[in-house]
């Protein structure tokens, strides 16, 4: 019982089976615990000393930008509680140990406004002058895609995890899964979305009732994350849009874009799903930065000849 991979592997199903957490959270998880067991000599988890993870911790160090070393840690941490909330282990060897250190803040990146619509022109011109009633539902399915992205902030992964019954288009609502299996809703508060969304799930019925996923891949399966970024790279290039655009980047412009209008930013954390402030209020820094290029561009003392 006291194997390490035994223990890793009763772990990862505890976090799979009780904690409900997402598959991209276990993947990561699995590779952070995996290289743990390839670089320390321990077999037991019981011999597994304080001494040892600092060394550990070390090589990380050299290996490793503060972030990455960061979330390996976390990950080795919640182990360890976990072996000590089973009474596997006597004492937590983290305990002892300090893992405090300074991360750079790595501001989001955003689209400009304009460039967003921009892209969205693209999308409805492509459809507009399709070939085709192939091309035409495509564009339109890709049009829902990025609307739906923009409107609500939502992760690449909720968006792809979307199932016919979450999204209710009557009074314009979205049930979001978070990390977790965090629920939140979200309102669209747009009419246009509202209706590309009807569109959409009126051209792509039958293919939703099949896959019982929201959107839909051509081969009839849910739309997977990896087609969203070949999309997004479709009509960037046919936008003419030198920035490369991800999924995600959608998401920290709704963020940032609200925090400019003045929306109080508990509302936006409870939009983004975030658990803490504190991983909210990264946007504070970017709309500082817009406050910057604001005032060195439009503040009337630039036009002051003395």
């Amino acid at each position: 019982m006291t194997n390490l991979q035994t223990c890793i592997k009763n772990y990862l199903e505890y976090c799979s089976e009780q904690k409900r957490l997402d598959e991209k959270t276990l993947k990561a998880y699995r590779i952070d615990l995996q290289q743990f067991t390839g670089q320390i000599s321990a077999t037991d988890i019981t011999k597994v000393t304080s001494s040892a993870l600092e060394k550990y911790i070390i090589e990380l160090h050299r290996q490793y930008k503060p972030r990455t070393v960061k979330r390996k840690i976390a990950s080795l941490k919640a182990l360890f509680h976990y072996l000590e909330y089973k009474e596997i282990l006597e004492k937590n060897p983290f305990g002892k140990i300090p893992v405090r250190f300074r991360e750079p803040v790595i501001l989001p990146k955003t689209i400009p406004l304009h460039t967003v619509e921009a892209f969205l022109k693209a999308i409805y011109k492509h459809r507009k002058h399709a070939k085709n009633n192939y091309q035409k539902r495509n564009a339109l399915r890709d049009a829902a895609v990025i609307e739906l992205l923009f409107a609500t902030g939502m992760r690449i992964s909720e968006l792809c995890a979307l199932k016919e019954h979450d999204v209710n288009l009557y009074d314009g609502t979205i049930l979001i899964y978070g990390k977790g299996r965090k629920e939140r809703r979200i309102q669209i508060g747009n009419e246009a979305v509202i209706q590309v969304l009807k569109e959409y799930r009126d051209s792509f019925y039958s293919g939703i009732r099949s896959c019982d996923h929201f959107f839909v891949s051509q081969t009839g399966n849910g739309f997977s994350d990896q087609a969203v970024r070949r999309m997004i790279n479709k009509y960037t290039a046919l936008a003419s849009i030198e920035l490369h655009i991800t999924p995600h980047m959608f998401r920290h412009t709704f963020a940032t874009s609200l925090l400019e209008a003045d929306v109080d930013i508990r509302y936006i954390q409870e939009m983004l799903g975030h658990s803490s402030i504190n991983v909210t209020e990264i946007y504070t820094h970017v709309a500082v930065a817009k406050q910057r290029d604001i005032l060195a561009a439009k503040h009337p003392r630039k036009g002051f000849c003395i």
